[in-house]
């Protein structure tokens, strides 16, 4: 007979596994992306690979929480899982870009019940004295994938195949699946209640509207073309929709009274700004190793390591000590380990060693890894259980809803500099140097015989322009750090209140 104990570390290894198959996901698609239109062509939808799994992830958490709080966890875990495998192994037989496309908003429609699920699952077994360390792990999981995914996809790609990419969620969802369904046993009490499906589908029409006019902004079209335009209205008209069936339904799929309390506003806003700029990190730290330096995908891979291990180490350290002091308390270790990481990180140039660049990974990772563990916490804290998987929900949207805009606007920002760097290095040359214009265009800085061939006068002039780009965009970075420390402050002194004995 196995011990009540024993299903508990059982339901936490599915959780967790189920966490890490999710989040790894568009990292890992992304280091392979290159392979894949090679193989399957199509370059000009390939933005819909990514856009279809987004748009369906973020449409199905804050939707996907509340019916958890309606129908009970178990279910709709089970259920995105099982969508999740499934999408999976359609996307590694897709023979065309827009199968892909289709198979991964599949994908992306059970990965948007996982994550928040899964942190509310462990908010429902576990006293309070003991779920600071539980989030811990989680968030520590969370955050090593944004790390292990584009190495994994890098070796994956390079030495299996891509359709692998995919495959490799097969055998990690089928274990997670099997330890929920046999060891998770859920004891809420259920009640009839009206699903919200005027807010749902303004929901979900507004992020689709706002997620393509992002990634179609600045690229197929321009900016303030009439198709851009229309979406961002698009977005504008849904999301004033939603929020009138939000204030109407008896039932809303996100009450808009938990942001009356301070603690679950205030944390909501510091997982939009955490999110928005801890992106732009696992995006141009590899660039910068690839092309500045002249590392591998592989190496580029491994030189974000120190990141992981120090965000694994915040994430431990924020989840143990939220019994001990107050979320305000540690958040402010947080931000201050945060822009001081940034800060250092702003201060790269081509000489900079690979000793330094690994300090200040540390650093950053450290000041981020508080917040996978404390800003879900906060958002439930003294919440009742039927709210739970709502205010998680939110929580995580609101992440990754901060990456999507962080990466669209630093992303922009980076490729103007750069941009324009080139333009003011190569003044005067014949116009030598333009075909770097764009990241897009520089592959041959990141294929070793490739970059060979250029002369090294020019090869200096780029990599110092790349680096200043990404230099200044990590600057601009602490803006957002900065608010984010205000926003701290304003906390409050709320901190786990461990009782003598839950029930």
């Amino acid at each position: 007979m196995i011990s009540q104990e024993s299903n508990i570390k059982f339901v936490v290894a599915g959780l967790l596994l189920g966490i890490l198959m999710s989040a790894m996901d568009n990292t890992i698609v992304a280091t392979a992306m290159g392979t894949i239109v090679s193989d399957l062509g199509d370059f000009d939808k390939f933005v819909w690979v990514t856009s279809a799994y987004m748009v369906a992830v973020m449409a199905g958490m804050p939707i996907f929480g509340k019916l958890s709080d309606m129908f009970g966890r178990k279910r709709f875990f089970i259920f995105g899982l099982t969508v999740f495998l499934i999408g999976s192994a359609l996307c590694g037989i897709a023979q065309t870009m827009v199968q892909l496309s289709v198979y991964r908003a599949i994908q992306g429609i059970g990965g948007g019940a996982l994550m928040p699920i899964a942190f509310t699952i462990v908010f429902d077994i576990f006293p309070p004295e003991k779920r600071g360390k539980m989030t811990g792990l989680l968030g520590a999981v969370f955050g090593a994938s944004s790390v292990l995914g584009p190495l994994l996809g890098a070796y994956i790609t390079e030495y299996i195949s891509w359709h692998w990419v995919f495959y490799v969620n097969v055998p990690i969802g089928i274990l997670s699946f099997i330890l929920i369904v046999r060891y998770y046993k859920e004891s809420s009490q259920l009640k009839d209640q009206k699903i919200d499906w005027g807010g749902a589908i303004t929901l979900v029409a507004a992020i689709i509207c706002l997620m393509f006019a992002l990634e179609l902004g600045g690229k197929k079209y321009a900016w303030d073309s009439v198709e851009v335009i229309g979406l961002f209205s698009g977005f504008v008209l849904c999301f004033i929709a939603f929020f009138i069936f939000e204030l109407k339904a008896k039932e809303p799929i996100l009450p808009f009274w938990l942001f009356k309390r301070r603690l679950f506003a205030t944390s909501q806003i510091l997982a939009f700004l955490y999110g928005g700029t801890f992106i732009i990190l696992t995006v141009f730290i590899p660039i910068f190793v690839q092309a500045v330096y002249g590392g591998s995908a592989t190496n580029a891979g491994l030189i974000l390591m120190p990141m992981m291990l120090g965000s694994v180490a915040g994430s431990a350290i924020g989840g143990i000590f939220q019994t001990k002091t107050s979320f305000r308390n540690l958040m402010i270790i947080s931000v201050i380990s945060y822009f001081a990481g940034m800060y250092f990180l702003s201060t790269l140039t081509p000489d900079t060693s690979r000793l330094l660049l690994t300090v200040y990974m540390i650093i950053v990772g450290f000041g981020m890894g508080f917040s996978f563990s404390l800003l879900p916490t906060a958002s439930v804290h003294n919440l009742e259980p039927h709210f739970r998987g709502t205010a998680n929900s939110t929580n995580s949207f609101l992440r990754s809803f901060g990456m999507t805009i962080g990466i669209t606007i630093f992303g922009t920002i980076q490729n103007k500099v750069f941009t324009q760097k080139l333009a003011d290095a190569f003044k005067g040359m014949g116009g030598g140097g333009n075909q770097f214009g764009d990241i897009g265009d520089s592959r041959q800085l990141f294929e070793a015989s490739e970059r060979a061939k250029i002369p090294s006068f020019v090869l200096d002039k780029i990599i110092d322009s790349l680096s200043t780009s990404i230099t200044f965009t990590f600057l601009l970075a602490l803006i957002p750090i900065i608010i984010s420390a205000i926003v701290v402050f304003l906390m409050g002194k709320d901190r786990v209140e461990v009782a003598k004995k839950e029930a």
